[in-house]
């Protein structure tokens, strides 16, 4: 049995053949948008020890929080990716902004723990409407050239979550809750962003559904094939993500621990570590275009096994180096494994990336919580030499059906 024809044309064309050329501006705008988002949601978790301090929290309120910011921000991505598959919204981005944007300013105003909660689900909620929806603008607009649009993308978010901690640290921190409501003017842009994007998201659509010829890069492979293969990928996002968040929240502590540096030098390398994610999210998907997505996945997964094995028994100056090529060839991966995943699936480009969005967030906060006990019971020492075997799990890539890089 194969799987269903797309519903929604990803790339519609004019004629048999044509494809639409790539919509870089709009590709720009949408990175930037990513970027404004996800500097908002990563505000959240910087003022924590503000908040804790100002409402007298305890440890598990500061928990609940975080459940309640990651069951809206990760687990109802896959929800709203079905509902928009079947039922396109053109603005819904612009109204998930708005969430955001209110929930942003509750956060600044907030007088109790309870209003604390209905903040973080409205910024949370904001982040999963934002995400499957606009997925699948990049794939429209990508002018075939998916892996990029999606690299493109990403890499917004990417540099929005490095900076937002910083902006906590520099504005909120020294200044109080109330500041935290300066943050609303970065939402209200995305707001006008979004809506300019919906515009062209509404057009896109209308046009689609006047088109007799779509052209489709998706694969035609059995229901079984098809689970087998998602299920592979959603094992590979575990190990990509269970593995980031090693260092993404405890990297810090590791070079204290280890090499006695002190919490500015340790801040100092985790830049450097998240400034090469970012790196290696904008080349991971023009590579997967040019060579096939499988490749870059084995290729990303496997290939820094040899760096996070020597990783626990390297001195502070490789340590450095391999943590820069880590970041590189880890965050290659996903922009790839996404493109795959939504080719696997034609015309259901919402669900798969709120499905895979969802799960990655959820892994990694996820993997966080499960790390950070295992560091109180064995040592942060101790954790990285274990975590330095997840990518193996990158062997499980053999199993995914071969496909053809694509030449737009």
């Amino acid at each position: 049995m194969s799987t269903p024809a797309a519903d929604i044309p990803s790339v519609p064309a004019t004629s048999p053949g044509a494809v639409k050329p790539i919509a870089l501006p709009l590709l720009v705008a949408l990175s930037l948008c990513h970027l404004l988002n996800d500097l908002i949601q990563s505000l959240l978790p910087a003022v924590y020890p503000l908040l804790k301090e100002r409402f007298a929290l305890d440890f598990g309120q500061i928990g609940l929080i975080t459940l309640t910011w990651q069951f809206t921000a990760s687990l109802l991505q896959p929800l709203v990716g079905i509902y928009t598959d079947r039922h396109p919204q053109p603005y819904s981005l612009a109204f998930g902004m708005g969430s955001t944007l209110i929930g942003l300013v509750l956060l600044s105003q907030a007088t109790g723990f309870a209003l604390l909660l209905v903040a973080a689900a409205l910024i949370g909620t904001g982040s999963s409407v934002f995400h499957p929806e606009s997925s699948r603008i990049a794939r429209m607009a990508s002018g075939g050239r998916h892996g990029f649009a999606q690299s493109l993308f990403q890499v917004g978010g990417n540099i929005g979550s490095a900076i937002g901690p910083l902006l906590a640290a520099f504005i909120v921190m020294p200044r109080g809750q109330g500041s935290i409501g300066w943050f609303a003017i970065a939402a209200l842009a995305g707001i006008i962003m979004l809506a300019r994007i919906g515009r062209w998201y509404a057009a896109e659509l209308a046009h689609a559904r006047r088109q007799k010829h779509v052209v489709s890069t998706a694969l035609v492979l059995p229901r079984g094939t098809v689970v087998r293969a998602l299920f592979v990928l959603g094992l590979l996002v575990f190990s990509k993500y269970f593995y980031l968040a090693s260092l993404t929240s405890y990297y810090t502590f590791y070079l204290m621990a280890r090499f006695g540096l002190d919490a500015r030098s340790a801040q100092l390398h985790l830049f450097a570590f998240l400034g090469a994610v970012a790196a290696g999210t904008l080349v991971g998907g023009p590579v997967g275009d040019r060579i096939g997505r499988r490749y870059v996945i084995w290729g990303s997964i496997l290939g820094v096994l040899p760096f996070t094995v020597l990783l626990p028994h390297a001195n502070l100056g490789a340590t450095t180096v391999l943590t820069i090529v880590i970041g590189f060839v880890l965050a290659s991966a996903f922009a790839a494994i996404l493109v795959y995943a939504q080719e696997l699936v034609p015309g259901r480009t919402g669900t798969v990336s709120g499905l895979f969005f969802g799960f990655a967030f959820g892994m990694g906060g996820l993997g966080a919580a499960v790390l950070g006990q295992l560091a109180d019971r064995i040592g942060i020492e101790a954790v990285y030499a274990i975590c330095a075997w997840l990518p193996a799990i990158g062997l499980l890539a053999w199993f995914l059906p071969k496909t053809k890089p694509h030449h737009p």
